[in-house]
């Protein structure tokens, strides 16, 4: 099943730059990894307020359980509020239909 993921993070006041930088590389690194096995599918990112930093994503995960422990994994989880919307196939949708 795939979903649509609104990440918005909030790093907390007073983290370092330092702090900041080490766990945006894991998270680049954990997303690479995510892609590979097939359950990063895409990412977005929607036009940003000053000082927004926010992400859509597509995921591909059996259940939700299984969603959770995914996003879960991700290094920016600890700043993160998740938004997730589980899609299902529209009948119009081009890339399931032979015109």
């Amino acid at each position: 099943m795939e979903y649509l993921t609104d990440m918005v993070i909030t790093v907390p006041e007073g983290t370092s730059s330092t702090q900041v930088d080490k766990v945006r590389e894991a998270e680049a690194l954990r997303a690479a990894e995510l892609a590979k096995a097939g359950h990063l599918i895409r990412l977005w990112r929607p036009p940003l307020k000053p000082g927004e930093w926010r992400s859509l994503g597509l995921f591909r995960a059996t259940n939700e359980d299984e969603l959770r422990q995914i996003l879960d994994s991700l290094p920016l989880h600890i700043w993160m509020k998740v938004t997730v919307t589980p899609l299902t196939p529209h009948p119009n949708d081009p890339q399931s239909r032979s015109f």
